[in-house]
């Protein structure tokens, strides 16, 4: 009787999710963050709650992705230049509607890279001074913006671009400089 007591809580504890699989604040910070917001647009969109459509639509999201949520669609597979190939790990439990840790937890245990992706920190652009960021966070300033500097050589010349392009992508930092 005692064996088979013993047996019984040694099952138990081998059924019960691991904390160690359970996600913490800010794991997987891209995953969630851009899935979450995909589940919010598959009703706008009107998108189906089956698999293959919600696949489609993701494939089609993923399209428009950059930065940190492109890299996360290259390493599920829904980029043209994926060499692995997952999206069904997300398509298939998101159309019986599991929340995006719980997806992304499952994804972890598939490939960990994907819960290693952080977003990168905004710059507040009402603030901060130009003259003092490096070059490379100047490129990428304009490249959230979609924007390119060609011709630009020095500092000052990403720094005028930029300035130049407030007023059209960030009108309140814009608003709130004063040494324009």
């Amino acid at each position: 009787m005692l064996y088979l007591s013993g047996l019984s809580v040694a099952l138990a504890l081998t059924l019960m999710p691991s904390s160690s699989d359970a996600l913490k604040a800010g794991d997987c910070e891209v995953c969630v963050g851009f899935l979450e917001r995909f589940y919010q647009s598959l009703p706008v969109n009107d998108v189906k709650f089956n698999s293959e459509a919600i696949e489609n639509a993701l494939l089609k999201a993923c399209k428009e992705a950059k930065g940190k949520e492109n890299r996360f669609c290259y390493y599920i597979g829904a980029t043209s230049d994926a060499a692995t190939k997952i999206i069904n790990e997300v398509s298939k439990p998101m159309s019986y509607h599991m929340p995006a840790d719980k997806i992304c937890e499952k994804l972890k245990k598939k490939d960990s890279q994907i819960c290693e992706l952080k977003y990168d920190k905004q710059v507040d652009l009402s603030s901060v001074d130009l003259k003092k960021l490096k070059v490379k966070d100047l490129k990428k300033i304009l490249e959230e913006w979609g924007e390119s500097c060609k011709g630009c050589v020095e500092k000052s010349d990403f720094i005028r671009k930029i300035n130049e392009l407030m007023p059209k992508y960030a009108p309140n930092a814009a608003k709130a400089r004063t040494d324009l």
